[in-house]
């Protein structure tokens, strides 16, 4: 039934199948340089780069790092926000044979150590403020050289100006050290070509660390494959071309960052605007200014943007798509979205996806013509997706829950250093394919169509009953009073686990007991009585993830502590 794949019936243009180049990352960007010399690559903040130059750029920056010991199978750590050294390296390593670990840049000492130390790491690139993390765990890695680069080494004119008076001054002198290369002085100085090693594409070229917070992160290793086929999907269900550009606003340490916003941009000869640091306040600017054609991000960014005074001022005509990932998209905030854009004389919609890093990032986008509640798309072209039963490698019947499936070229090469987590995530099923085990639930309907329902590990077992914390969410964002909600399980003896929802309210002076009360009542009218909050607790602002989800299990934890301190947490674990 699967081989069929009912969903190619939206395809309509958008081929079923790519003829993808066996080659690698470098060799595949290379091919837009030829074809596409004179396009813009990126733009950095008023800095643009055509593709000749970007393609310039990583061959200088391959040759200065060739010069400075780097040889295939090397890792080198890019601990970079969303700027060009960071992305001219990573195709640069990719030139040597050498593999990218690709890192938060504000994460703390102890994380770059483990990093480090995990990747292997020879090299590390970071920005000059955060020398002293770096430093200060050398001795404890296998850290050799440290090149250090700064914001304003692509900024010009005023803008370079400004940021070295408002933030450059701050920024702590780094002393004389034989470890530290500068990135200004690699790229000016002249060193020998560095030719080409020869990498095949299924090897591994890239590793992505899963963004948990608790345990510790695991490293997905992902081929020079992974990164091409499901850079050219992305590339071509949008149909990318030179004519379009994309906001990056997703930092490149995430899949769907440095997937997405930047190698698939790169795929389709698009223009990436690479945003640094983003606020909803910087991000409705440079969509006035810069007038991309697909915006992507998170649902937290496109809720502010859509109450954003400074995008009620933008024409939004530019837009032809504006896509979510990367969590729930509940569908007041898709609606809030999509009239502000009508408003503005934009006509395109904020469209759904699924993804996760085991597949680089996206590998499902609802239909650009087609809407389901709850829905969150079809596969991409030579991914196929099936619904399997818990625990088990069968089939499920159409409509009936079960764990989210993939196979396709965009599926990882495995976890990095673990062979226990990936055989549980990699199975090779009765069709002798291998498929990822996505520990997601959800449905398939007749037409092919998928339904993200929860990750597996966050489903609330109340009274016995299984409670989908997204479903409780959608209706709490379907309050007038409520601006964001998170829902978790709290610990009970009688239920197991209770339902608590923690809201922020559009207007903080309406929190207490009365909100409290009208919000549960709300819930009760649209939800069984299992599904129901029996408690709200009201806060200022949510935690986030670094890519700006709410982070449950933050809260999570918060309420094991707070029980535990009261006593109340005896015999769980």
């Amino acid at each position: 039934m699967y081989e069929k794949k009912p969903w190619l019936k939206f395809y309509g243009d958008i081929p079923e199948s790519i003829d993808y180049p066996r080659v690698t990352m470098y060799e595949a960007v290379m091919k837009t340089v030829e074809r596409l010399p004179g396009a813009v690559a990126y733009d950095f903040l008023g800095y643009t780069a055509s593709y000749r130059q970007f393609g310039s750029e990583i061959d200088r920056c391959a040759d200065a790092l060739a010069s400075l010991g780097m040889k295939k199978g090397d890792r080198i750590a890019i601990s970079m926000p969303t700027t060009p050294q960071g992305i001219i390296c990573f195709y640069a390593a990719n030139k040597l044979g050498a593999v990218a670990a690709m890192i938060h840049p504000l994460s703390t000492p102890k994380e770059i150590e483990f990093y480090l130390n995990s990747s292997r790491s020879r090299f590390a690139l970071t920005l000059d403020a955060f020398y002293g993390k770096f430093t200060g765990v050398r001795e404890k890695t296998g850290l050799e050289t440290l090149i250090l680069t700064r914001i304003s080494d692509y900024l010009t004119g005023l803008k370079k100006i400004g940021f070295i008076l408002a933030k450059g001054r701050k920024i702590p002198k780094v002393p004389e050290d034989p470890a530290v290369r500068w990135w200004s002085d690699l790229m000016k100085a002249a060193h020998p070509p560095a030719p080409r090693v020869d990498m095949h594409t299924d090897e591994m070229a890239v590793i992505l660390y899963s963004g948990g917070t608790t345990g510790v992160p695991k490293g997905i290793m992902l081929s020079n494959m992974n990164f091409i086929s499901e850079g050219m999907q992305v590339s071509a269900v949008g149909k990318l071309s030179e004519k379009d550009a994309i906001l990056a606003i997703l930092p490149i340490f995430h899949g769907f960052g440095l997937g997405v916003c930047v190698n698939a941009c790169f795929m389709g000869g698009a223009k990436s605007i690479l945003v640094p640091q983003f606020t909803p306040g910087t991000v409705a600017k440079l969509i006035r200014q810069k007038r991309p054609t697909f915006v992507i991000g998170v649902p937290t960014l496109f809720d502010a943007l859509s109450r954003n005074p400074e995008l009620r001022k933008a024409d939004l005509g530019c837009l032809k798509a504006t896509f979510s990932g990367a969590d729930t998209l509940p569908r007041t905030v898709k609606e809030r979205f999509e009239s502000v854009v009508k408003l503005r004389g934009g006509n395109c919609r904020l469209l759904e996806g699924y993804g996760l890093t085991e597949a680089v990032t996206a590998i499902m986008v609802t239909p650009f013509d087609e809407y389901r509640e709850g829905g969150i798309g079809v596969p991409f072209p030579d991914m196929s997706a099936k619904i399997v039963r818990l625990g088990t490698t069968e089939e499920a019947p159409v409509g009936e829950e079960g764990e989210i499936c993939l196979h396709g070229p965009a599926v990882m090469l495995g976890y990095l250093d673990n062979p226990e987590e990936t055989a549980q995530a990699l199975k090779t099923h009765p069709d002798g394919k291998v498929w990822l085990h996505t520990g997601d639930i959800g449905t398939m309907d007749d037409d092919g169509f998928f339904y993200f329902k929860l990750r597996l590990k966050r489903m609330i077992k109340s009274s016995g009953m299984n409670v989908y914390p997204a479903q409780v969410e959608d209706v709490l964002y379907s309050h007038p009073a409520v601006s964001e909600a998170c829902v978790i399980g709290v610990p009970d003896e009688a239920q197991v686990q209770r339902v608590k929802g923690f809201v922020v309210l559009k207007d903080p002076a309406k929190a207490g007991s009365e909100m409290e009360k009208e919000l549960i009542t709300h819930c009760s009218e649209h939800l069984i009585k299992w599904s129901c909050p029996r408690e709200i607790e009201f806060r200022e602002v949510l935690p986030k993830t670094l890519v700006g989800k709410i982070a449950f299990n933050v809260l999570e934890q918060e309420e094991v502590s707070r029980l535990k301190a009261e006593g109340k947490y005896a015999g769980r674990c």
